[in-house]
């Protein structure tokens, strides 16, 4: 039975194979996490104060990591290489409050559930789970009791949930057809998301992923932002966070700030374009649904910037909210005063989503390390000195 590590340990296990009991709440990250600007990589706009989504005011980000066993695959037991990854926009208040969102789909082979009332609705209700291709219906159900345990119906006394839940695939990896994520491990995920630091690479539900062809995973990163009418008035100033789980792309194609990185350092993991991405955006600008679907949209952009095409049988599914406009769901009154940003304003907004996720992709890359998986699969991290070496000949 695959063994829980909470991410905030993940720093001090093994590269390739390696198992830890449970960690019941987060602990304090102490070593020294190296990500794309420690190794010089120069990329546009300023971060916030961690480059991270939980740059963004009550947004919390939990993990559960599931990492058990070696060599050949049986079916049911191993090894296992996958995860949960737990994202809550108001932290744990997000279930009495939701926030405005939008949901956008570049390409569909993919799944995230409940995105039809994100949709219809304009509101994201619950936390965004993102997971294994083959467990989200665990996840969906997990979620759902996991929410009625936290409390009573609503105030109309009605039950009802379509929980956000994402995929990627880690079958090169995981034994993915084993089901291990289980109900407990969604609830991991949840109960222990915190703001602050949080991990990248090899962990949550990023554990089994490959970008690129090196290892992959999750990555995040943020954006300042000022808006302003005039010179005459001084800047309004804004967050945007992204968060990715980076599982797609060929080896030829990675770009890292402009330098064709990929075709420098030879190898291959597929023998054709594979793999997807989830994404979330979060701000606490605020934004209506329709100008958060254009948000999530910018998705792509950044994407590009890293040189995947988006294949045929790529998930591209993108997700952004807002955590301003608080209690504007509330029935208890019939009309709410809403603040908004102007379109004409936006362009600021657009410009920090496309920087933080063309970081956060790179990100996933460098903060992680090789994993060996199931047959003997394994997948070699991007090399830091070879990285270093490319990008001064680039210069």
């Amino acid at each position: 039975m695959a063994r829980r590590i909470f991410a905030g340990f993940l720093f001090l296990l093994a590269l390739d194979s390696f198992a830890r009991e449970p960690i019941k709440s987060p602990p304090p990250i102490q070593a020294k996490i190296v990500r794309a600007r420690d190794l010089g990589i120069p990329f546009e706009g300023t971060p916030g104060k961690l480059n991270s989504i939980t740059d963004v005011p009550g947004v919390e980000v939990g993990y559960t990591t599931l990492i058990s066993g070696e060599g050949k695959l049986e079916v049911g037991k191993g090894p296992v290489r996958t995860g949960v990854t737990a994202i809550l926009p108001r932290g744990h208040a997000s279930l009495n409050d939701p926030v405005y969102a939008g949901f956008f789909s570049f390409n569909g082979n993919g799944e995230m559930t409940g995105t039809v009332w994100v949709e219809d609705g304009g509101f994201l209700e619950g936390p965004i789970i993102i997971t294994n291709t083959h467990s989200v219906g665990v996840a969906r159900d997990a979620v759902i009791a996991w929410r009625v345990k936290q409390g009573a119906a609503d105030k109309t006394g009605y039950w009802w949930s379509t929980p956000v839940v994402a995929e990627t695939w880690d079958g090169w990896l995981n034994d993915i057809n084993g089901f291990h994520v289980k109900p407990d491990d969604v609830w991991h995920a949840l109960d222990t998301a915190h703001g602050g630091a949080i991990e990248e690479g090899s962990v949550g539900g990023g554990t089994g992923m490959i970008c690129y062809e090196f290892k992959g995973g999750n990555g995040t990163a943020s954006r300042k932002i000022d808006i302003r009418v005039s010179k005459d008035f001084l800047p309004r100033s804004f967050v945007v966070g992204v968060f990715l789980q980076a599982n797609f792309g060929r080896r030829p194609q990675l770009t890292i700030a402009g330098v064709p990185v990929g075709k420098e350092i030879p190898g291959e993991v597929y023998k054709q374009e594979s793999g997807s991405c989830t994404a979330v955006v979060a701000t606490d600008a605020p934004l209506l649904p329709t100008q958060l679907k254009r948000l999530a949209r910018h998705v792509s952009l950044g994407l590009a910037r890293t040189g995947t095409i988006s294949g045929n049988g790529s998930g591209d599914l993108f997700i952004a909210f807002s955590t301003a406009n608080p209690n504007v769901a509330n029935s208890d009154q019939v009309t709410h005063d809403v603040q908004t940003i102007p379109n004409d304003l936006m362009d600021p907004l657009f410009v920090g989503v496309v920087q933080a996720t063309e970081e956060a992709v790179v990100n996933a890359l460098i903060d992680n390390h090789s994993m060996t998986g199931r047959d003997n699969h394994r997948v070699d991290a991007l090399p830091h000195d070879r990285l270093r070496e490319i990008m001064k000949g680039f210069r």
